[in-house]
C-alpha cells in the first residue's frame, strides 16, 4: 500500500512563492517507474489538474501554470516536488499529489492516479 504526505502548504502574498513537496512510502522500482502529477481542488470547483512528471523527468503543465510552476522528482528520496512561484489568488486550492503506480504517463485524468496524498491549503491573499 502506497502512502503519499504532502506538506509545503501556507498562506502567502501576491507574488509569493511556496515549494510543495509529496513523500512517496514506496519501493525505489515502483516510485522511479511511476507517472507523478500535482492537481488542486478550490472550494465549489472540480479537481483540476496541474502538471505532470514521467519516470525518466519530462514535464507537462497547465496553460495557466506554465512559467511560474516547476514540476520535478527525486527518485533517490521518493520526493515529487511543485516550486510555485508568482502566486495568484486564483491559485488558491487545496493541492495533492498523485501516483500512478508503475506506469507511463499516458493520461492526465484523476482516475488514472490510484494513489493521492491527503492534500496541502495554499491560500493566496490580494
Amino acid at each position: 500500500q502506497v502512502q503519499l504526505v504532502e506538506s509545503g502548504g501556507g498562506s502567502v502574498q501576491a507574488g509569493g512563492s511556496l515549494r510543495l513537496s509529496c513523500a512517496a512510502s514506496t519501493s525505489e522500482y515502483t516510485y522511479k517507474n511511476s507517472c507523478m502529477g500535482w492537481f488542486r481542488q478550490a472550494p465549489g470547483k472540480e479537481r483540476e489538474r496541474v502538471a505532470f512528471i514521467t519516470s525518466d523527468g519530462n514535464t507537462t503543465y497547465i496553460d495557466s501554470m506554465k512559467g511560474r510552476f516547476t514540476i520535478s522528482r527525486d527518485n533517490t528520496k521518493h520526493i515529487l516536488y511543485l516550486q510555485m512561484n508568482e502566486l495568484k489568488p486564483e491559485d488558491t486550492a487545496t493541492y495533492y499529489c498523485a501516483a500512478a503506480l508503475g506506469r507511463f504517463c499516458y493520461k492526465a485524468d484523476p482516475d488514472y492516479f490510484e494513489a493521492w496524498g491527503q492534500g496541502t491549503q495554499v491560500t493566496v491573499s490580494s
